[in-house]
């Protein structure tokens, strides 16, 4: 069964969320998936990843960040592009962090004995993989954690001339190539980075995250080097790293994805992710 319902965080902007897993009154370990940048909860295949998660005796709970351009109203894609502008990552771990409070909360909106929250764990995807990545070294109730495909760094290093006209102008725009529309980045998320640099540094933070980590990433990926797998790795040498020969960025998915079976390369990165899991039950 799949269960729609709504986080409110501190911020002020709720954001929707939904579960899907096996109705059957036994408690099952919990898996949260967060997206990338440009992503939502029901981008291409994500649908099809949590029944197969569920498939497997998992609950898996998906989510949009509140300044993904997703709202309340209209979360089939992203439109609000003011909110999008506005998004920073301090904002998207106190998302998460809301997330994971609710799941705990015995009077929130989803029952409590369908789930196992002593295995509880994160998987990001993209930008998302450094969200689960930061938010595991703050958050100790999470079991274990994978990354598909995830940026090694928040810090993109733009030149000195591109962030004093970020600076100056207050805004840069970054087209999405899937619908054609200029989306803006407003100069506070560089202000916010620097200002928590303590806490959103993932080369430093990741040393500190205790959980075992499984890193994927695909040979085919044409966003994102293969290197910034291996960067991780390098920064924690424990982790479990697996390059996948046939998956790109997006790991077979595209959006609309109009197929009732999931993309080789995905399916293979949520075994992989399946399997690690149950070592760290």
């Amino acid at each position: 069964m799949k269960v729609d319902f709504v986080v409110y965080p501190d911020h002020g902007r709720p954001f929707t969320a939904d579960a899907t897993y096996t109705d059957e009154g036994k408690p099952k370990p919990v898996v949260i998936f967060t997206h990338g940048f440009k992503g939502f909860k029901d981008w291409g295949h994500f649908n099809l990843l949590a029944r197969y998660f569920a498939a497997q005796g998992f609950a898996f709970i998906k989510f949009n960040f509140a300044y993904n351009g997703t709202t309340l109203e209209d979360f089939s894609d992203v439109h609000d592009l003011e909110a999008f502008g506005k998004n920073n990552f301090c904002l998207e771990l106190d998302d998460l962090q809301a997330l994971i409070d609710l799941l705990h909360d015995p009077t929130g909106p989803l029952p409590q004995k369908e789930f196992d929250l002593s295995r509880l764990y994160l998987v990001g995807h993209s930008r998302g993989g450094a969200s689960v990545i930061l938010k595991a070294a703050e958050e100790p109730r999470v079991k274990a954690l994978a990354t598909w495909a995830a940026v090694s760094d928040l810090d993109q290093r733009w030149s000195n001339e591109q962030m004093n006209q970020w600076k100056k102008e207050g805004v840069q725009w970054v087209a999405n190539a899937r619908t054609g529309r200029q989306m803006p980045l407003y100069y506070q998320i560089v202000e916010n980075y620097y200002d928590n640099i303590h806490r959103l540094e993932v080369p430093q933070v990741i040393g500190k995250v205790q959980q075992p980590l499984l890193i994927l990433h695909g040979e085919q990926d044409e966003t994102l080097p293969v290197q910034m797998a291996h960067d991780l790795k390098g920064r924690k040498p424990d982790a479990e790293l697996h390059l996948l020969s046939e998956a790109d960025h997006s790991f077979g998915g595209k959006h609309p994805y109009q197929h009732h079976q999931l993309p080789g390369p995905a399916r293979r990165a949520a075994d992989l992710t399946l399997d690690f899991f149950r070592r760290y039950a």
